[in-house]
């Protein structure tokens, strides 16, 4: 007689358990981007990974939700909804604290011109000049919501309101590693060479991805990155100087 699991109908009432796949559950505390909603998938995946309970592998948090992989020959889909569905009613995760160790990064970055040529456009839709939007971007502290669609890549949020800009229509052809595009109140920072139709507004020198050190991911979910704004000869010379991929940051333990 198979395993009696949580109902996976679609009733918009949050938090949601669904199964993916033959040995995979989400959780799901959003279907729209929100701080309490990128909150609770974080610390809830933290937790799951502090308990490492029998027959769960591996864990992963989206823009809103926590991804469980398990072992069918450990544990049954029956079980593992019983543990997730009792952790969830255990705290109210979107005011729990987040995970611990992680980093406030400050990278310096270039705006506007040939290293942000679509900075004027992205102003305008959010209905500020180009010195307004540099100064808004440079003054938010940002969390690293996910990591996705490259490598080590990281969704910075989020942004004010008036930052809800869509995507382009079309495709921008090529962004360097390291370029800076901004679409629905959230920053990219890239960690490959890649075609996007994100709008790209800056540059910096940070290499997100390191696959040939220890730790090839450099930022992790729930670490904060503030850019500061350097001319274009300042973000040549760091470039130049930069021997780890940091191109210049800093970074400091959050408690």
């Amino acid at each position: 007689m198979p395993d009696k699991t949580v109902s996976t109908s679609d009733t918009r009432a949050f938090p949601q358990i669904r199964n993916v796949g033959l040995s995979g559950v989400l959780v799901s505390f959003s279907d729209t981007l929100s701080e309490a909603g990128n909150r609770a998938a974080l610390a809830f995946r933290a937790r799951i990974q502090a308990e490492a309970f029998t027959g769960v592998l591996e864990t992963a948090t989206s823009l809103t939700s926590t991804f469980v992989s398990f072992d069918p020959d450990q544990i049954t889909r029956g079980k593992i909804y019983g543990y997730l569905s009792s952790l969830l009613e255990s705290e109210s995760w979107e005011n729990a604290a987040l995970p611990n160790n992680r980093r406030l990064w400050r990278i310096p970055a270039v705006f506007g011109g040939d290293f942000g040529p679509q900075l004027e456009q992205a102003a305008l839709l959010a209905g500020l000049t180009a010195e307004q939007a540099v100064q808004d971007i440079t003054a938010s502290r940002l969390r690293v919501m996910t990591i996705g669609f490259a490598p080590g890549q990281p969704y910075l949020g989020s942004l004010s309101d008036h930052w809800d800009i869509p995507r382009q229509t079309g495709l921008t052809r090529r962004v360097p590693v390291g370029a800076i595009v901004v679409a629905i109140r959230q920053l990219v920072l890239f960690t490959a060479e890649t075609p996007t139709g994100w709008r790209h507004v800056g540059q910096t020198g940070f290499r997100g991805f390191r696959p040939d050190t220890n730790n090839p991911f450099a930022l992790s979910p729930g670490d904060e990155v503030q850019f500061s704004s350097v001319d274009a000869r300042e973000y040549v010379e760091i470039c130049a100087q930069d021997q780890t991929g940091d191109g210049g940051a800093r970074w400091e333990a959050l408690t």
